[in-house]
């Protein structure tokens, strides 16, 4: 399951990459490697900094043609959806939320501490994101004013806190997932962001 949860999360982060890149007069063959690079970014610098060799990809191409297929495959139906930018925020985070917990996840399963699995797990699930965003030339979504590190942070502290307390438990993993969506979803939704007093800068 945790497999094919991580080949749903490469589809979706290469989606949002073409998304992105769609009114900025890019070739396909641009776009697709756009979208390759924001479903793998994330993870490749994960492993690069927890020192896992070689990176999940390059050991399991899947991850590469899931990525290539979702992308061209977007970039010819895209232009269909009307609603682009809202597809954009709701796939992009449910990229983070699989993206944050099952890197969390592994980070836990390869012998590491809570704190690095919960800091890893956001990394990865923003990471991409920065990258396609800053490649696109889009205020990156971790910069607004609503929720975007914080669903992640919250879902990754409440998965490690599931496994200390939960241990066997099997469907902690989309519990956390759950959690980081819907925070996600809301913010997306409503406008949720922090008040004045918790914003560097801001006065109330």
């Amino acid at each position: 399951m945790i497999y094919y949860l991580g080949l749903i999360g490469i589809a979706a982060f290469s989606i949002t990459g073409v998304i992105a890149a769609g009114k900025k007069d890019m070739d396909i063959f641009t776009i697709v490697l756009l979208g390759v690079v924001t479903a793998l970014g994330g993870g490749t610098l994960r492993d690069i900094i927890i020192d896992a060799s070689p990176v999940f990809w390059i050991t399991d191409l899947s991850y590469l043609w899931v990525s290539i297929l979702a992308s061209i495959l977007t970039f010819f139906l895209v232009r269909y959806v009307k609603h682009v930018l809202t597809l954009l925020l709701f796939v992009d985070a449910f990229g983070l939320s699989l993206f944050t917990i099952l890197a969390a996840e592994k980070v836990i399963s390869l012998g590491f501490s809570n704190p690095v699995a919960v800091l890893m797990g956001v990394i990865t699930g923003i990471a991409g994101g920065m990258i396609r965003d800053i490649l696109t030339l889009r205020m990156p979504l971790l910069l607004g004013k609503e929720f975007y590190a914080t669903p992640a942070l919250l879902g990754a502290i409440v998965f490690t806190l599931l496994g200390d307390f939960f241990p066997l438990h099997p469907y902690n993993r989309l519990y956390a997932i759950g959690v980081i969506f819907i925070l996600r979803a809301a913010a997306i939704q409503w406008g949720l962001y922090y008040p004045g007093w918790l914003v560097y800068g801001k006065k109330n």
